[in-house]
């Protein structure tokens, strides 16, 4: 008995208790669900009432015959098949049933493996008419839910505050919402499908455009970001990303365009002030400090204990001032742009050299030995300010030996690896915890514990540090763990 036949019922009319009886039992034992009507009012009443897979209906019926019960069947249950069975079996009467709708027609008296054959033939049949309605219909709310969900996409995009273009594989815009016109101060009568550069002439922008598109985003990166101004001092920043297919096909970009001129504006009265302020502590500072210098050299070996150490921490938190002032004025410089505007090739170890030299008696003031190793075959140029990559291997060496204890080593080791120079300032100290590593390049972060606490600082060397670095188009790199020590590995392109 086949399990998957119990789910499909049907239904034999015949006024032949016999023949009702034996088509139940053949039907029967193949797992099929079998009722019976001995009339054809019987049979309607029966359909009416519930749905059968198939009936199989006798022609000849007192009172309402087989092909009245036919016709009422196909008018309200369209789906079910009819199998006509009956003992007159007349070319004519087999010729009308299958007008009316008739699946097949099967002769009295038939044999078990008839009735079985047919009505076999007659599930699959149904089987497959079941599937491919199921089909359709899938298709059509596919087609009707593909259709909504463009028009939703399509309103969402309108909607956006911000500026959204998207390409095709060959860069020609098939969509540009209102809000990108407005940034991009467009005409209204715009309209899609040249390039990206008959509509945006900034070269750098349309570059990257054209290169997501293609579906050219370096391993690693998401996105192609791009910053430019427009006419009238208005700022626009740019993420481009690649749109993927299932398969990993490029089907073509989406740009967002967002306008960053109030950020802008707002930056630079930060930076100006920041710049003027410094410019007016400094000189007020520096004096107090070297005052407070004379005033400790002239102290005599009879002056209490106290006093001096009250003038020396004053000293130490002058200094700190003075160093603040120094950073935030760099900290300035890095974001206008001034400290990696003048780029020249530069001789990285001839810097090396001069810096390990000029902080090499800082270290053995702890007892501790720096060591600065190059290679034999020489370090290739950098385009940099000469300024900024003392004030990078500065800031790390520094920070290297404030964070090693007495008789720590500090190791700077220069590398070339392919069109890179690798600069690594390792040192054997107190070591940075994992949960730090990001944090410590925000500014004036400090990592705080018993090893620290009373080393001063302004938590504004590191970020300094990676600004200067990144905007020389390089990467700073750390490897760290407590009580293990600290490398970090400052990665700089060639000089082309």
């Amino acid at each position: 008995m086949s399990t998957e036949n119990q789910d499909i019922h049907i239904l034999v009319v015949d006024d032949e208790r016999d023949i009702r009886d034996g088509c139940e039992r053949i039907l029967g034992r193949r797992g099929y669900k079998v009722s019976k009507a001995e009339n054809g009012e019987e049979a309607v009443d029966l359909v009416d009432k519930s749905p059968f897979a198939i009936v199989l209906l006798d022609l000849k019926m007192p009172g309402m015959d087989g092909l009245e019960v036919l016709g009422r069947i196909r008018d309200s249950h369209p789906d079910t098949m009819v199998i006509v069975i009956t003992g007159f079996a007349t070319v004519e009467t087999a010729i009308e049933a299958m007008k009316r709708g008739a699946y097949d027609f099967i002769p009295k008296p038939f044999k078990p493996d008839q009735l079985r054959i047919v009505v076999d033939r007659a599930i699959e049949r149904k089987r497959l008419s079941d599937e491919a309605r199921r089909l359709e219909t899938e298709r059509q709310r596919t087609l009707k839910d593909l259709h909504l969900e463009q028009s939703r996409t399509r309103t969402v995009i309108r909607a956006l505050p911000d500026g959204v273009i998207v390409t095709t594989p060959d860069a020609h815009v098939a969509l540009m919402n209102p809000a990108c016109m407005r940034l991009l101060s467009l005409p209204e009568d715009f309209q899609p499908g040249e390039h990206v550069c008959h509509y945006i002439k900034e070269e750098g922008f349309c570059t990257l455009v054209t290169r997501a598109s293609r579906g050219e985003v370096p391993e690693g990166q998401t996105s192609f970001t791009y910053e430019f101004s427009t006419e009238g001092d208005k700022y626009l920043r740019t993420d481009s990303t690649t749109i993927r297919s299932d398969t990993g096909e490029c089907l073509g970009a989406v740009t967002v365009v967002i306008d960053i001129t109030g950020l802008m504006v707002l930056d630079r009265l930060k930076s100006e002030f920041v710049a003027k302020v410094s410019h007016e502590l400094r000189s007020p500072l520096s004096t107090i400090h070297e005052q407070l210098a004379m005033v400790l050299a002239k102290l005599t070996d009879e002056a209490p204990a106290e006093q001096r150490h009250l003038l020396s921490r004053a000293r130490e938190k002058t200094q700190g001032l003075i160093t603040m002032i120094g950073d935030l004025l760099d900290l300035s410089r890095i974001e206008s742009g001034l400290v990696t505007k003048d780029r020249r090739p530069v001789d990285v170890a001839a810097t090396l050299t001069g810096v390990v030299e000029f902080l090499r008696s800082k270290a053995e003031g702890k007892g501790q030995t720096l060591t600065l190793t190059l290679p034999e075959q020489g370090l290739p140029p950098v385009s940099a300010d000469p300024q900024s990559l003392e004030i990078v291997f500065g800031n790390l060496i520094t920070n290297a030996i404030h964070y090693t204890g007495e008789k720590g080593r500090i190791e700077v080791d220069a590398t070339r690896r392919e069109n890179q120079v690798r600069v690594a300032v390792q040192d054997n100290g107190f070591g940075i915890e994992k949960r730090h590593h990001e944090k410590i390049f925000e500014r004036f972060y400090r990592v705080k514990d018993d090893n620290t606490r009373y080393i001063t600082g302004t938590g504004l060397g590191l970020p300094i540090v990676k600004g200067i670095v990144e905007d020389l188009g390089g990467t700073l790199e750390l490897v760290s763990a407590p009580g293990e020590g600290s490398t970090f590995t400052v990665v700089l392109p060639v000089s082309s």
